[in-house]
């Protein structure tokens, strides 16, 4: 526990104080509470038992000595229980002082100048952190496209056994040499023209001319003459 201590001993902290401090924090620290900085008071005449302030990310201590060093008083106010931080600078050292949501001020003075920086410093950025918590958002899932391009979808269609060819194939057959060139599609006896269907069925027509090309029953030259025709009427 000292070891973790003598980090605050750089701005010309009391060294027996910080190890007073020490002893007692051991049994006073809460469960995840983390001390973030402790100043020592200094005042012009010799200070045997100087007051320290401890701040940590749960609360501000209050430390002052008593019965010649012998016991300690610790007051300890909670960051959500402080409603703002000060510092004052001074000729001999600088004054921290704190008010609390009831109007109480508590105030330490002597403190020198580069520790009382540091421990305003830290009491804004609890204060901070109490007014503005960090939000750990969960990971978003990226919305699908409201709309799919209609050639995606169709190469998306899953290849299916195709059971009735008549609703989508002309009467007849064409019958296809060596030296293909590509059949315009006709429009089957009895059925509508192309021009007469809505978008949803002249999709449904083109979808089941991809799954005769998936089935090998259609050459693809004839299914891209199929969807160019088809597509020139949605």
């Amino acid at each position: 526990m000292k070891e973790q201590f003598k980090k605050f001993l750089n701005e010309e902290q009391d060294p027996k104080a910080i190890e007073k401090i020490t002893s007692k924090l051991n049994d006073l620290l809460m469960k995840g509470e983390e001390v973030g900085y402790i100043a020592v008071q200094k005042k012009p005449a010799i200070t045997v038992f100087p007051d320290s302030i401890v701040l940590t990310n749960k609360r501000i201590i209050i430390c002052k000595p008593k019965n010649l060093g012998l016991s300690m008083d610790f007051t300890d106010y909670t960051w959500d229980d402080i409603a703002g931080a000060f510092v004052k600078e001074n000729i001999l050292g600088s004054e921290f002082s704190f008010n609390t949501n009831t109007d109480l001020s508590i105030s330490i003075d002597y403190i020198p100048k580069i520790q009382a920086r540091k421990i305003y410093t830290y009491a804004k950025e609890q204060l901070d952190l109490l007014k503005n918590p960090v939000v750990i958002s969960a990971p978003t899932i990226e919305a699908a496209p409201a709309e799919i391009e209609i050639e995606d979808a169709i190469e998306e269609v899953e290849t299916e056994e195709v059971t009735n060819y008549a609703e989508i194939m002309p009467a007849t057959t064409p019958s296809y040499t060596e030296t293909y060139e590509p059949i315009q599609p006709q429009t089957p006896t009895g059925d509508r023209k192309l021009s007469e269907l809505s978008k949803e069925e002249l999709f449904d027509k083109l979808q089941n001319y991809k799954k005769l090309l998936d089935n090998g029953l259609i050459m693809q030259g004839e299914y891209d003459a199929f969807k160019k025709e088809i597509l020139s009427y949605m």
